[in-house]
């Protein structure tokens, strides 16, 4: 059943702190920081590698309709703690912690990027029940590509991207901050990719690239057939990182799937087409929520 909820914080955009920061202490006993604002159904938004939860700023807007829990996950943002080397699984039970923490049900769950590999170990384990859906955006199965998988990046693609962050990782963000988008250049997104870029920046290099190596290692192709929970999956068509046929793999692998692509988006179409992508999360949360209502 879709949640309810009630306004507990107020937004911010603040990196590293601010009014409306809230914290949660995991079972290792990090603190990880978080926004809670909005009321209604529990929309927990799960950003991507070097970002933070200031990246779904324009996701704010749905705050009429949604409780937005806005993580910064392990690493990252106000979460971010010196000598971390965070994986996947460990991120991912920090989010399921967090849910259980405070009380959540009929939640739906957005990965963006790494985000959504870590959604899924969420999905796939005891939490599930907590989800009524997912979103996914513009993500894969599988990052590293081999003989028998090519819907990721190649070895030596992989390879260059350790190498970069360990050699120039300053350079290394700020490339990747503008790659995020399909025209960084373009006057309504120049601003947004330097502020993409500076923000990428400002993470610890052996942090990302620990967990760099850690979603390089993540192969969720089994776990995806056990995730029963209906998801969207949301494709920008103009992303420099994963095709069209990825997004159709995934519809194929999970067993309630639909994709929707963003025509004039790259990697990153909740902020590059955020009033599309809004009204797209609303009509996907009343589907939810019609579809319940006939099952019971």
């Amino acid at each position: 059943m879709l949640g309810k909820g009630r306004r507990v914080g107020a937004r911010t955009e603040r990196r590293g702190g601010g009014e409306g920061l809230r914290s949660f202490i995991a079972s290792d006993g990090a603190r990880i920081c978080y926004r809670d604002e909005g009321r209604g159904i529990p929309l927990v938004l799960l950003h991507g590698l070097m970002a933070h939860g200031g990246f779904f700023r324009e996701q704010t807007a749905l705050a009429d309709h949604f409780r937005l829990i806005r993580i910064d996950l392990r690493g990252h943002g106000a979460s971010a703690r010196p000598g971390e080397r965070p994986t996947i699984e460990r991120i991912a039970a920090d989010v399921s912690g967090l849910v259980e923490a405070l009380d959540l049900h009929g939640t739906i769950g957005l990965g963006w990027s790494l985000g959504a590999t870590i959604l899924w170990h969420v999905l796939a384990g005891a939490a599930a029940g907590r989800f009524a859906g997912a979103v996914v955006v513009d993500m894969t199965a599988r990052v590293l590509n081999d003989e028998e998988w090519d819907l990721g990046l190649s070895a030596e693609a992989c390879a260059a991207r350790t190498a970069a962050i360990r050699a120039d990782f300053a350079s290394f963000a700020a490339a990747a901050g503008q790659a995020i988008f399909a025209d960084p250049s373009a006057e309504g997104t120049r601003e947004l990719a330097a502020y993409a870029s500076a923000e990428f920046a400002r993470n610890d290099p052996a942090t990302i690239a620990a967990l760099w190596e850690s979603l390089v290692g993540q192969d969720v192709r089994a776990l995806l057939r056990g995730i029963r929970h209906p998801t969207l999956i949301a494709h920008g068509a103009r992303s420099s990182l994963y095709g069209e046929d990825t997004a159709d793999h995934l519809v194929a692998a999970l067993p309630e799937a639909r994709a929707v692509r963003f025509d004039r988006s790259g990697h990153a179409p909740h902020l590059e087409e955020p009033d599309l992508f809004n009204r797209t999360l609303r009509a996907f949360a009343e589907n939810l929520r019609t579809t319940q209502a006939t099952n019971i």
